[in-house]
């Protein structure tokens, strides 16, 4: 069964979507709804794959607790553009 939904959005956009739904033969709550589910479904893949190789690669090098990423990468742009 369906929730109703208020929304405030443009005037005109209303009216376009309107239209638009009219010409598919669909409700313009359907439209919305199909929508929606478009965006849920590729968020919920999103988050449901598997992890990204950086997220997979995180925490693989051990490095000393004093070691200065900033100085180091400073060093090897010196180093680059010599």
């Amino acid at each position: 069964m369906g929730t109703k939904l208020t929304l405030s959005l443009d005037k005109k956009i209303i009216e376009k979507a309107k239209q638009y739904a009219k010409e598919q033969h669909v409700s313009l709550s359907s439209l919305v709804e199909n929508y929606l589910q478009k965006i849920v479904s590729e968020y919920k893949s999103k988050t449901d794959s598997s992890s990204s190789i950086v997220e997979e690669l995180g925490g693989i090098i051990k490095l000393s607790p004093d070691f200065d990423y900033k100085e180091e990468y400073r060093q090897h742009l010196t180093q680059k553009h010599q």
